[in-house]
């Protein structure tokens, strides 16, 4: 991905009814994205099938945070996670991302399944300055790699001060908005 990434600073957003939803091979490539998917996006489906699925990486998620993700699912395991996506033409949308592995009938993983809902305002309000943390970390560094090893210890290091694991610290965020929202506050 090129260092100059266009954004444009305006936040796309799409219905609460809608899932977004994008499926890709072990190495990331996209085999199949819904029309919800392009629609925010801003891709026709000619533009997104067989390329990285990181064609829609913003500069500002962390590295380490898509790392932990990566990690969870090539392990077998399902990750639910808050990320920041870029569309086509620079402007930027939140999700509320479950994904998972998709196995064959013996057991190997053989590919990845995502959806994705409308985030919760309030647990964004709450992410973002984690985000930006793990960000600045970042940029302490010059190669990727370098970059998520940085940022992850940063990571686990809030974790374990929360007591908690990254999936943890997702629910129990989304969890108390869920309630706030339940009784009106």
């Amino acid at each position: 991905m090129s260092k100059h990434v266009h954004v444009t600073g305006r936040e796309r957003k799409f219905d609460r009814d809608e899932i977004i939803v994008s499926k890709t091979d072990l190495k990331g490539i996209i085999t199949y994205a819904n029309e919800v998917f392009l629609r925010v996006a801003g891709y026709t489906e000619d533009e997104v099938l067989g390329k990285p699925h990181n064609i829609i990486r913003h500069p500002d998620m962390p590295r380490c945070v898509f790392r932990f993700l990566w990690d969870t699912i090539q392990s077998g395991n399902e990750v639910f996670a808050y990320v920041v996506n870029r569309a086509k033409c620079g402007d930027h949308y939140w999700v509320f991302a479950h994904v998972t592995p998709t196995f064959d009938e013996a057991n190997n993983i053989i590919g990845y399944h995502s959806n994705r809902r409308v985030p919760d305002r309030d647990v964004l309000n709450k992410i973002k300055p984690l985000y930006r943390t793990l960000l600045d970390e970042e940029k302490k560094y010059g190669n990727p790699k370098d970059q998520w090893q940085a940022s992850m210890k940063v990571l686990v290091s809030f974790l374990e001060e929360q007591g908690m694991t990254y999936e943890e610290l997702i629910f129990s965020l989304h969890n108390a908005a869920e309630k706030r929202e339940l009784v009106g506050c």
